[in-house]
């Protein structure tokens, strides 16, 4: 578990094919901030943009670790596929304190940015969600962006989509990756966990009143 409160800025600097074709996953090499390794153990957990990968090796000397990502995790996120900055987060120590919310660290989908621009000293970000998430979508509601807390502003509903807007204050900016988005580019979304057993609740429920 995690709670989307971002832990250190990463950098994929390697992405080694584990196989011959497209069927095969990559190992990726992520540089980590000075001493973010220190208590970083073989199989521990880190969410990387959202999405929660193994530990399988670490050198805390030259701050760098590597995990292992299948082709199927590849599709159904963004950002891991290439060189560039990452999200990072350890995950949730029994002890810790909860200051987003409870964050799986599995993706739901893949939303697109459609506005990023400042509004006074803050950012808004507008992101298209894909269609399917627009339920667990809701005014001053929870959703991870790319591994980050954040609180939806607005909702709207369209036949491509559903469009949420978000608020990005200067601290989120200066300590997360987010400030390198931009229009049309693909970010990983995790809905409310809370949300998802909800909707399930009430599905079940509806199917039994049939």
């Amino acid at each position: 578990m995690f709670t989307g409160i971002i832990s250190g800025v990463g950098r994929i600097t390697g992405i080694d094919p584990l196989g011959p074709d497209a069927t095969h996953g990559r190992r990726l090499t992520i540089s980590a901030p000075p001493g973010y390794l220190d208590d970083v153990q073989l199989g521990d957990s880190i969410a990387l943009n959202g999405a929660c990968m193994t530990v399988t090796s670490f050198d805390r000397a030259a701050n760098c670790f590597t995990i292992d990502i299948s082709a199927e995790s590849l599709q159904r996120t963004a950002g891991l596929a290439e060189r560039g900055r990452i999200n990072l987060e350890k995950a949730l120590r029994a002890h810790d304190r909860l200051g987003g919310h409870l964050v799986s660290g599995h993706v739901d989908g893949v939303g697109t940015v459609s506005h990023f621009s400042p509004v006074g000293e803050s950012w808004e970000l507008r992101i298209l969600a894909p269609r399917a998430l627009g339920k667990f979508l809701a005014y001053k509601g929870s959703i991870t962006v790319n591994g980050v807390s954040l609180t939806v502003n607005r909702v709207t509903d369209a036949p491509q989509g559903c469009e949420f807007s978000i608020n990005l204050i200067p601290h989120t900016l200066e300590n997360t990756a987010l400030g390198e988005l931009a229009p049309q580019r693909p970010v990983n979304l995790e809905v409310d966990l809370i949300a998802r057993y909800v909707e399930r609740m009430l599905s079940v429920e509806a199917a039994a009143s049939d």
